[in-house]
């Protein structure tokens, strides 16, 4: 048995929807007890303690604050090398960045180290959950899972499908793509802790019949998810309209396939109006909210708000979008997601922030029984925070007056640099404080 003594602070509802006292659990001095990668027992550090067993591994974080580990619901491993690159809006940046870069990914050695890289990115950033996107190559997908076989994190990802509207080295076929698709299910979805994704990146680049075929897949194999993109930007929305005038709306055009479901999710969904909302609450189908990207790319401001509104709630992840996105750290998007909220004329409060990078994220992908929270049963992927990570934040911490405070300095100045440590499963597989390497793999 492991045990991790902290501040520890996570979540037990929505706080969209109830208050934060029914919502928020903190312990000034907790302990978590971790057996066989799962939480055993969760509480206040006085309480448990007399329950550790002879010879238990007692790490303490006496100026650290514990939580779930973050959920990246939207995120794009191949575009790292694009990342920063000078802005344009979505269609223009497809053409030049995304899709030059993505065809580096025939080299199944350029897709190993970039997935290599990518996963040290994420655990650095605290994340041990995220929906990626890979390439067209079934070899970026190979690269991805064998990478996080070896973190033992809990992933889901999946290959892009593009039949139509993308260079010709990307583009793949209906039968193609359904075929290497079926053959990556069957090798990845539910290997370890590996799960599949279905991957049509957006409607402009498919075919109705590889929709079909996507739709084909979901269907063939219980338990995969569906990710793709919708109503980022208005041109693209005025695009799909002409490549789909007989549909009703962009969201009925995958609606129209069968992939609006329960384990769907939709990047971005900016521009919806009220019946997408009432069609995604219906489905359990899920929107990824990417404010970093929204804001560089200038497609606009996610209606977060309206979105979680309890009438008919729709579940809502928290993507970090690279490379449209800055920022591997969902505290950073944290940051941004405050900003577009405010100017949209709401205020996301901290509980409600850190719920959608944490149980929120879970939620949106109906893995909410077992990720998400601090506590007994739930799978023991936990991120430590170190509030005094750089001067600023530790003269600034002196003068929060309570943790709803010391939340929100956390998501305003904090980054990469404020994880002390990232546990998946129990295991510490980033350590910033450890000699030499500060990665280590599950396995070994």
């Amino acid at each position: 048995m492991k045990a991790i003594r902290a501040a520890a602070v996570t979540l037990k509802d929505n706080p969209f929807e109830k208050s934060v006292a029914d919502c928020l659990v903190y312990h000034e001095d907790a302990l978590v007890l971790v057996e066989d990668g799962t939480i055993a027992a969760f509480g206040p550090y006085a309480e448990l303690a007399p329950t550790l067993p002879a010879g238990a591994d007692l790490v303490e974080y006496p100026d650290g604050l514990m939580m779930p580990g973050f959920i990246d619901a939207h995120v794009h491993y191949p575009q790292l090398e694009v990342i920063g690159a000078y802005g344009s809006q979505l269609l223009e940046w497809l053409e030049r960045y995304t899709f030059p870069a993505e065809q580096h990914f025939a080299d199944a050695a350029h897709a190993d180290a970039v997935a290599k890289l990518f996963l040290r990115e994420l655990l650095r950033a605290g994340t041990t959950t995220a929906m990626v996107y890979c390439t067209v190559h079934p070899q970026s997908v190979e690269a991805f899972f064998a990478e996080s076989v070896r973190y033992n994190t809990r992933m889901i990802a999946g290959k892009v499908l593009m039949d139509r509207n993308a260079p010709a080295a990307l583009l793949d076929t209906a039968e193609r793509g359904y075929d290497e698709s079926d053959a990556l299910i069957r090798r990845w979805h539910g290997t370890g802790r590996q799960l599949y994704c279905v991957t049509p990146r957006f409607a402009p680049t498919s075919t109705q019949a590889q929709l079909d075929a996507a739709g084909a897949l979901l269907r063939a194999h219980d338990g995969v998810y569906l990710q793709t993109h919708l109503c980022e930007n208005l041109d693209e929305i005025a695009w799909v309209h002409e490549l789909f005038p007989e549909r009703a709306s962009y969201l009925d055009v995958y609606a129209h396939t069968g992939l609006v479901g329960a384990r769907s999710m939709f990047g971005h969904g900016i521009h919806l109006h009220e019946h997408d909302f009432c069609t995604c609450h219906q489905a359990g189908a899920a929107l990824a909210h990417c404010p970093t990207s929204n804001l560089f790319l200038g497609s606009g401001l996610f209606k977060l708000f309206e979105a979680a509104d309890p009438v008919r709630p729709v579940r809502v992840g928290l993507g970090t979008d690279v490379g449209g996105g800055t920022s591997l750290s969902q505290l950073q998007t944290l940051n941004a997601a405050y900003k577009v909220a405010a100017m949209a004329g709401h205020k996301l409060n901290a509980v409600q922030a850190f719920y959608l990078a944490t149980l929120g994220g879970a939620r949106s992908l109906h893995l909410d029984e077992r990720l998400g929270r601090l506590a007994p049963g739930y799978e023991a992927d936990l991120v430590v925070l170190d509030p005094k990570a750089t001067p600023l934040m530790a003269f600034r911490n002196g003068y929060c007056r309570d943790i709803i405070e010391q939340l929100f300095m956390l998501m305003v100045l904090g980054d990469d640099r404020a994880v002390r440590a990232t546990y998946v499963a129990g295991e510490t597989v980033y350590d910033r404080e450890r000699s030499g390497d500060p990665f280590r793999y599950a396995e070994g």
